[in-house]
């Protein structure tokens, strides 16, 4: 279904783009056209043809810049109360009809709407794509499943240039039976989902699916002010809610938001699909879609929380150039607000390198003056009694320089009865002084001006970490951290990982950047010689598309920030986010219950801080409609280890199908029964497998399932979060939570986040080797780390045991056991 939808779009934008070349050759020709009107030569046709030209040229340079990514979204209606047609063809009307549903349930389609860049009309004056901003394309952005108004069907449409790539459908109207054409209406994702929970037949159900949309519809439609708070187990739909909450909160208020806003992933994998909700949004500057290796200024890094990661549905395996990722016990030293005081010291400590001099010496006034080490100790210790960046402070330092020299030379005592005089000389001391190449020289090397990633390249020297961070690392941390580093050249060039990411961007806060004159433009020194520029009315449109474009890769703070899978960040990590949103109104969506970083407290002290006083409005999604209640219900066993007490989403849905148990015993091969177990499940199901096993067991389980196609997609465990398959395998829970019998042992090492061919919507993770965070280590983050696994299917769910699980007869693991 997924594949003939993709076609019907891929149809229907193929018409819309030969119908914009065919208004591309009109406008060329209008232009040429009325050019050729200078022939008449009285002013009157001149002004016309000038009139002509520059409307034929806003219209022609509109079309063009317009061109790629062009369609975007979709809305299937009711017919509506009225017949009244708007400008560009589409209906007025808002509300439905009173007869347009009939009374067993049953409606057709009278209008699909398709949402783009621009507005198309065909040969008859029909839309065959509505402006995203026209009032007719209203509904894609506020409608909801409480207010949808004639809006049965929402698709999303992700497209690259003039290919299709995917679509996704939320389904707003789920207790109509719609028809469009005389066909059932086709619902793709987890609409479809939805479309059969709202057509059972039970009461009950019914009101199942009221209470889901009842609850998502308070988020999107939550006051904007302070800080909105949503909380909600797997399959809740958290991530959705808060991109439509977005998209209906920029559009209800399009200039309270002209300052931006920031969606911030812990993976590339949620950018992919944020792009495919609310990409004509960012035309204009206004939404930025980032991971959180990308919020650094010049700095990108495609791995996720705790290893690199392919984006949604891409099937990558591996880090992309330059991207490199930590061990769980490094990452968690790098994601700790101790990191603060290190980098703190670590930046002032770059700058008392081996190799800096340790006098300068300059000849002035007929003498040589010099300032031997101690006296430039000194001053460095003066210098660094501010409060300003270090970059900032380079001007303090070569006046203080200038100000011990000037002593230094005895000219100090010179015309002191002649302020005028005195002031004169010194004046002329220090411009002598400091036109001096070898003073210049003097000063790079003394008071260098620091980039962040030079200083990370420091702390590749362990000795010098270790003496940075004095008791505030404790032993080994620094050694860890520094070996980390020494991937990098002493310049910071070199593979980053994402935890690289939020340092660098704490030692950019650090340092500062040095103020530089401004460069002034072509057109500017054209007309300082006293030439004119003449541009067109193209000219000037493609500008101020490309200033809106600057504006949006520069902007570093943002009217309103998204956080998705919150409970992630690390400390230092929220320290970065909070920066983009000192001014704005948050959304946060998390889940306590699969959080992978350790230190909750720490965590909540740097979110906590990040969002200010801020007053704060919390909402729970508490219906799980991706997961079989047969699923659930096991999932839940290992929720009530990882955290006593905590209420689990209420599973609404039952396929009858309970989860399949089996064990590998006596030493046989584990490789040969996980492909077993995969065939199996790509029998009974016709979408994806995923196949989840402990991080440190990824390379084999690619080795085990290869060529059994792109339906099976293997991947550790913490790479599974935000992703759903139809079937799931697990292999060996024990492994996973970092267990073993009774509950001990350890884990594996960390590895990379992503995967593809799910219909996921991101997410982030760690890796763990026993002692980071979040990773398969022991105790209750390995445990989120399983219950994370455990909730991936919408179908069907196997439980692979190996001796380490303690299988009983049933082929049971021990850790799940009720």
């Amino acid at each position: 279904m997924r594949d003939r939808e993709i076609r019907a779009e891929q149809s229907h934008l193929d018409a819309v783009y030969r119908r914009l070349e065919e208004k591309i050759d009109e406008a060329e020709f209008l232009m040429n056209d009325a050019s050729r009107g200078a022939q008449v030569g009285t002013p009157g046709a001149l002004a016309e043809r000038d009139a002509q030209v520059f409307r034929a040229g806003v219209h022609l340079n509109r079309l063009n810049s317009e061109f790629e990514d062009f369609l975007f979204g979709r809305v299937d209606l009711l017919a509506g109360r009225d017949g009244e047609r708007g400008a560009d063809g589409a209906y007025l009307s808002v509300e439905p009809a009173e007869d347009a549903v009939r009374p067993d349930g049953g409606a057709d389609i009278a209008e699909t709407l398709h949402i783009g860049r621009l507005g198309v009309l065909d040969a008859g004056y029909s839309p065959l794509v509505v402006d995203w901003r026209a009032p007719a394309a209203a509904p894609f952005y506020r409608a909801t499943p409480v207010a949808p108004g004639r809006v049965v069907r929402r698709r999303v449409i992700r497209s690259k240039g003039r290919r299709v790539l995917g679509v996704e459908d939320d389904l707003l109207r789920p207790e109509v039976t719609a028809r469009l054409d005389g066909a059932e209406l086709p619902v793709v994702g987890d609409g479809a989902l939805m479309a059969a929970l709202g057509r059972a037949r039970s009461h009950a159900m019914r009101d199942i699916v009221a209470s889901i949309q009842a609850e998502q519809d308070l988020v999107i439609r939550a006051p904007a002010a302070s800080v909105t708070e949503v909380e909600g187990g797997p399959g809740t739909g958290k991530t959705a809610v808060a991109l439509h909450r977005a998209a209906y909160l920029l559009y209800q208020d399009r200039r309270r938001y002209a300052g931006g806003i920031l969606i911030v992933s812990p993976t590339p994998l949620l950018v992919s699909y944020t792009e495919g909700v609310l990409p004509s949004l960012g035309e204009e500057g206004q939404v930025a879609i980032r991971a959180l290796g990308s919020l650094a200024d010049g700095v990108e890094v495609s791995g996720g929380t705790y290893g690199p990661g392919g984006a949604r549905g891409d099937g990558a395996d591996g880090a992309a150039p330059g991207t490199a990722y930590d061990s769980p016990r490094v990452a968690r030293v790098k994601g700790s607000a101790r990191m603060v005081r290190v980098l703190r010291a670590a930046a002032r400590g770059a700058l008392e390198r081996d190799t800096a001099p340790d006098r300068v010496r300059v000849v002035v006034f007929g003498a040589r003056v010099e300032l031997d080490g101690d006296e430039l100790r000194d001053i460095r210790r003066q210098v660094l009694g501010g409060t300003a960046p270090l970059n900032l402070m380079r001007p303090r330092a070569r006046r203080f320089v200038l100000d011990g020299l000037w002593r230094k030379s005895g000219a100090a005592g010179r015309h002191a009865d002649d302020p005028e005089l005195a002031a004169e000389t010194r004046a002329g001391f220090d411009e002598d002084v400091t036109t001096e190449p070898e003073f210049q020289e003097f000063m790079d090397a003394w008071w260098p001006e620091l980039t962040p990633r030079q200083v990370l390249a420091a702390m590749a020297d362990g000795r010098r970490l270790a003496r940075w961070s004095g008791r505030t690392l404790r032993s080994g941390e620094a050694a860890d951290v520094a070996r980390s580093l020494g991937r990098l050249d002493a310049d910071g060039n070199g593979p980053l990982s994402v935890h690289d990411a939020a340092l660098l961007d704490e030692l950019q806060v650090l340092l500062g950047t040095p103020a530089r004159p401004r460069q002034r433009t072509e057109t500017e020194l054209l007309a300082e010689l006293g030439v004119q520029e003449v541009t067109t009315a193209a000219d000037r449109s493609t500008s101020r598309r490309d200033r809106a474009e600057r504006l949006a890769e520069e902007r570093t703070d943002y009217a309103h920030v998204i956080v998705d899978e919150a409970q992630d960040l690390t400390p230092m990590q929220w320290r970065m986010v909070g920066r983009r949103g000192r001014h704005a109104t948050w959304t946060v969506v998390g889940d306590p219950a699969q959080s992978s970083w350790p230190d909750t407290d720490e965590a909540r002290a740097a979110r906590d801080e990040a969002l200010g006083g801020r007053p704060r409005r919390r909402f729970e999604l508490t219906v799980n409609y991706r997961n079989p209640a047969e699923v659930a219900e096991l999932a839940d066993r290992v929720l009530a280890l990882a955290m006593p007490g905590a209420a689990p989403p209420r599973a609404v849905r039952s396929t009858g199908l309970e989860p399949r148990f089996a064990a590998v015993r006596d030493g046989a091969d584990l490789g040969a029964a996980v492909r077993d177990e995969a065939r199996r499940l790509l029998d009974e199901v016709e979408g994806t497998v995923g196949v989840v096993v402990a991080m440190e067991r990824r390379a084999q389980a690619r080795k085990w399932l290869a060529g059994l196609g792109d339906r099976v997609v293997p991947l550790g465990s913490l790479e599974a979060k935000g992703l759903e398959y139809d079937a799931t395998l697990v292999v060996s829970p024990a492994e996973i939570a970092g267990a073993g019998p009774r509950h001990g042992g350890s884990g594996g090492r960390g590895g990379r986040r992503g995967g593809g061919g799910a219909r996921g919507r991101g997410g982030s993770g760690s890796g763990g080797d026993g002692s980071g965070p979040g990773g398969e280590g022991t105790g209750t983050v390995g445990l989120r780390v399983l219950y994370v696994a455990l909730t991936r299917a919408t179908q069907r769910l196997t439980i692979l045991s190996g001796e380490r699980d303690a299988p009983g007869p049933d082929g049971v693991p021990e850790l799940l056991r009720g």
